[in-house]
């Protein structure tokens, strides 16, 4: 794994001994994990977005592209199972990601140039608790883990569709026909 205080941070991959450029830009990254939470999409259309969107010279072998691109989008770290619920989404959050970062280190996200993925990544670790993202995520983990007072489940209510962050639906194209299908045949029955 690089160290982002020693190490030039990747803006290429490599792919079965070869190196494939990429856009390493924090914009890439976030247009291709909204296709990530996007329910409308299957597992093999997501992956497909992460191939065109990452990579500027595309890689023969699109499926070790895409292990790569996701080991890329996860910091450089191996994909790992989530270690409890998901508490923000890049798509329904990004006005309070976008001014917590702000807040916290005086960046316009808007009018930066480039800001490499992994950079992006420490920072937004690194969000000031007094943000209302942080607050909105704190809130949302307190809640979904049972740790929450009476007053804050009210708050919560109270937010409405701002509160909930649904769980990425990761099934393949298979798996949601199968799905239709099933339902389809359980509504006939009806």
């Amino acid at each position: 794994m690089s160290n982002i205080l020693i190490s030039k941070l990747p803006d290429s991959l490599e792919i079965d001994g070869r190196f494939y450029k990429i856009d390493a830009d924090f914009r890439t990254a976030i247009r291709t994990l909204l296709a990530f939470e996007d329910p409308s999409l299957a597992s093999i259309e997501k992956n497909l977005v992460l191939y065109e969107n990452l990579y500027i010279e595309k890689p023969p072998d699109a499926r070790g592209a895409i292990l790569k691109g996701i080991w890329f989008l996860n910091g450089g770290k191996d994909q790992e199972e989530p270690d409890g619920p998901r508490l923000f989404s890049w798509a329904k959050d990004a006005n309070l990601i976008y001014s917590a970062f702000h807040q916290t280190h005086h960046i316009d996200l808007e009018s930066t140039p480039f800001l490499h993925w992994w950079k992006f990544l420490a920072l937004f670790m690194d969000l000031g608790s007094d943000t209302a993202f942080c607050a909105l995520v704190n809130l949302r983990k307190r809640v979904k883990t049972g740790k929450a007072t009476k007053e804050e489940r009210a708050e919560a209510r109270e937010m409405g569709d701002m509160f909930t962050v649904d769980e990425i639906d990761d099934r393949t194209i298979e798996e949601i026909e199968a799905e239709r299908k099933f339902l389809e045949m359980v509504n006939r029955r009806d």
